[in-house]
C-alpha cells in the first residue's frame, strides 16, 4: 500500500446504487475504482447515492437511484448531485468523473482538475460538449471507443473484482446471455444460436425494450431449453457462470468495453462475441473465446468451445482486467495530471514576469532608438 495526501473525489452516476444491486456498469466501475484506490492508500470521497456501499468517505444528497425509485425526477437529482460536488470541489486535488458530459460544463468555474473516464457516447450529439471542453483530461475504456477529435491521456481498461467470480475449471452444459434486453444487444441472436445448436440457454438481465422482448425473445422462452431468469446481482451472476458452457455476446452495435465478457472469462467461461468494437481487445480469439462475424459463425464456434483452456481465460483477466491492473493505470494518469497542473501553475506564475521583462526590453529599445534619432 502507498500513502498519499492527495484527495480524490470519485463522481458516480445516481441511476443506481454504487455498486449496483443488479444492473449498472458505470456504477460498478466507479465502485471498483474507489475501492481499489482506498486499498492503495488514497484519500477518496465517493459522490454517489446515500445507500451506496463503500470503504471510502461517502458524500450523498440523493437517497437512492432514480431507476429504483419512480418518485425521483432524474434531471432534478442529477443536478443536485453534480452541483453538490462542484460546490465542494475546492476540497479535492482531483475530481474523477465517471458520470457523463454534464460535469464538464462546470469545469471552467472550479480550480480543481477533472479527469473524465468516457464510458460511452449515449448520442453523437453529446460529442459537442466533449469537444468544447477538450482542454480537460480524458481517458477511454478501450482503444476502439475513441473519438478522433478528442485528446486522450490514456486508455484504461475497466477492472473487475475477481473475488466475486469463482473460477470453475470444468464446463457446464448451458449457454449464457447476460445484459440489457434490447435490440442492440442481440438477445434474439443468442436464442437463435441456442436453438440451432440444441443447447440450453439462460438469459439474464433487465428488460429495457419491452416490445422487443415480447415479440423477439419471449415466444421462445419455454423454461426448459430457453430460460429467462431476470436481472442478477453479483452472487446470482457467480452462480450462473459456475455451470456455464460459454457466454454469447452478439451485440449489434460496437462494444465499448464489455464488462460481462471479462467477468465470464474470470469465471473460466469462454466467450463467443461479434468482432466489433472492443471485443478484440478483451477476447483473445482462439485463446479465451471466439470472435465471429455472424450467427452461422457463432453456431460453428459453439462446437469448438471445448478446445478453450478455461485457466487461460482466468489468467488473461488477472493480467489485464482486474481492479489492481485498472487502479495501477489510473494512478499513472493521476500523477501525470498532477505534474501537468504543476507545470501550468509554474507557467502562469512565470508568464507575467516574462511579459514584464519583454515590455521593459521593448521600452529600452524604443528609448535607445529615440536618443539616436535626437542626436542625429
Amino acid at each position: 500500500m502507498q500513502f498519499t495526501s492527495k484527495r480524490i473525489a470519485v463522481l458516480s452516476p445516481v441511476a443506481w446504487r454504487t455498486p449496483p444491486r443488479q444492473y449498472g456498469a458505470w456504477e460498478t466501475v466507479a465502485s471498483n475504482i474507489t475501492e481499489g484506490l482506498v486499498r492503495r492508500g488514497w484519500d477518496v470521497t465517493l459522490f454517489a447515492t446515500a445507500d451506496s456501499v463503500t470503504s471510502a468517505r461517502l458524500h450523498a444528497v440523493v437517497p437512492h437511484g432514480y431507476e429504483e425509485d419512480p418518485t425521483l425526477e432524474p434531471k432534478v437529482v442529477e443536478a443536485l448531485h453534480i452541483s453538490e460536488l462542484m460546490e465542494n470541489a475546492h476540497k479535492f486535488d482531483l475530481i474523477h468523473n465517471n458520470y457523463d458530459f454534464m460535469p464538464l460544463t462546470y469545469s471552467r468555474h472550479i480550480s480543481t482538475p477533472m479527469l473524465t473516464t468516457i464510458h460511452g457516447f449515449s448520442s453523437p450529439k453529446i460529442l459537442d460538449v466533449y469537444r468544447k471542453y477538450k482542454d480537460l483530461y480524458y481517458v477511454s475504456i478501450s482503444d476502439s471507443d475513441r473519438d478522433p477529435h478528442l485528446p486522450y491521456l490514456a486508455t484504461v481498461y475497466n477492472g473487475i473484482d475477481l473475488a466475486n467470480l469463482t473460477f470453475t475449471p470444468e464446463p457446464g452444459d448451458y449457454l449464457v446471455w447476460l445484459g440489457r434486453i434490447h435490440p442492440d444487444k442481440g438477445t434474439h441472436l443468442a436464442v437463435e444460436v441456442a436453438l440451432r445448436t440444441d443447447k440450453k440457454l439462460k438469459l439474464a438481465g433487465i428488460v429495457q425494450d419491452r416490445e422487443y422482448f415480447e415479440e423477439m425473445v419471449k415466444p421462445n422462452v419455454d423454461g426448459k431449453q430457453i430460460e429467462y431468469i431476470g436481472p442478477v446481482g453479483p452472487l446470482e451472476r457467480d452462480e450462473l457462470f459456475k455451470e456455464a458452457f460459454c457466454l454469447l455476446h452478439l451485440n449489434e452495435l460496437p462494444e465499448r468495453f464489455g464488462l460481462v465478457m471479462a467477468e465470464a472469462n474470470a469465471a473460466g467461461v469462454p466467450v463467443i462475441a461479434y468482432d466489433r468494437g472492443s471485443c478484440r481487445e478483451v477476447i483473445s480469439d482462439g485463446e479465451t473465446g471466439y470472435l465471429v462475424g455472424n450467427v452461422d459463425q457463432a453456431v460453428e464456434a459453439v462446437g469448438k468451445v471445448s478446445k478453450i483452456n478455461r485457466r487461460a481465460c482466468r489468467k488473461r483477466v488477472e493480467e489485464n482486467f482486474s481492479i489492481k491492473c485498472m487502479v495501477s493505470e489510473y494512478e499513472k494518469v493521476y500523477w501525470r495530471i498532477f505534474e501537468l497542473e504543476r507545470l501550468k501553475t509554474r507557467k502562469s506564475v512565470i508568464k507575467p514576469h516574462m511579459e514584464k521583462i519583454q515590455e521593459l526590453k521593448e521600452t529600452a529599445i524604443e528609448t535607445q532608438t529615440y536618443r539616436r534619432t535626437v542626436r542625429e
